[in-house]
């Protein structure tokens, strides 16, 4: 009797940690259509891939076709590209995927500062990646009509200098904040206009035991009058396994239309 019990718990825990490690490897790519008053009538829609979180992942082909298909605009990396031990050839790979589906801008996450991080950055000056880091880069409609895409460096690092960023992102716009950490969402200020802010870094808690983890499950939120993204990531830290926090990223479409929420 003893023996049966004990193997069934056996049998019970390698399939919960096959299943875990399953959603920690998942390709899933969630589709949102996010609508504002104050979205520029002018650019119709914008498709934004966002990708958070990859860590020592590599991109599946499976993912970049199926991210192909929607077509998106651009795309955006909310930090923690890289962690100690990850190869840079494995980076390149990860980036080369990404610049096929459209121009690649990036912010700084805490795990990208375990790497060379000058290494990194040439990294990216040589496969054409956008780095946000305090700064901001405008998109005009033929009408003029402006939207502003905003990125802060990393919080933990005590980097971010979100006044910079709204600083270069002028007076006008549609105004769209990527920050890895969601913390940003504490200095934002009604005067700054954000409508838009786009996060990570807290895999969704990544392993929930018995519907608890130290960081809820990511989703959107209206946080002070802004719609806040955050992640669940694509990959994993620690341990490669994930329980109530599925692998995601995310295809954002935004139009013009009345805010829901």
């Amino acid at each position: 009797m003893i023996y049966a019990v004990t193997l069934s718990l056996l049998i019970l825990g390698i399939g919960l940690i096959l299943f875990m490690y399953k959603e920690a490897f998942a390709d899933r790519v969630i589709r949102h259509n996010l609508f504002f008053e104050e979205f520029p009538e002018s650019f119709g829609e914008i498709k934004i891939f966002f990708i958070s979180d990859i860590h020592k992942r590599l991109i599946s082909e499976k993912l970049i076709e199926e991210v192909r298909s929607l077509h998106p605009n651009i795309v955006i990396i909310g930090g923690d590209l890289v962690e100690k031990g990850v190869p840079f050839q494995r980076v390149k790979a990860n980036l080369e995927k990404l610049k096929s589906l459209g121009p690649v801008y990036f912010v700084w996450g805490n795990n990208d500062y375990e790497v060379d991080f000058r290494k990194l950055d040439t990294l990216f000056l040589d496969c054409g990646v956008k780095v946000l880091d305090n700064t901001a880069v405008s998109f005009e409609s033929e009408t003029g009509d402006q939207l502003i895409l905003l990125g802060v460096d990393d919080m933990s690092k005590r980097r971010d200098r979100l006044d910079l960023a709204l600083s270069d992102a002028g007076e006008t716009g549609f105004r769209v904040l990527v920050s890895h950490s969601p913390d940003i969402i504490r200095k934002l200020k009604e005067d700054h206009r954000i409508q838009l802010i786009l996060s990570g870094h807290t895999h969704g808690g990544q392993i929930h035991i018995l519907g608890y983890s130290p960081y809820e499950k990511g989703g959107i939120k209206i946080r002070k009058g802004t719609t806040l993204l955050i992640s669940n990531g694509y990959g994993t830290t620690a341990l490669p396994l994930r329980l109530g926090a599925k692998a995601e990223t995310h295809v954002i479409t935004l139009k013009k239309g009345q805010k829901i929420g």
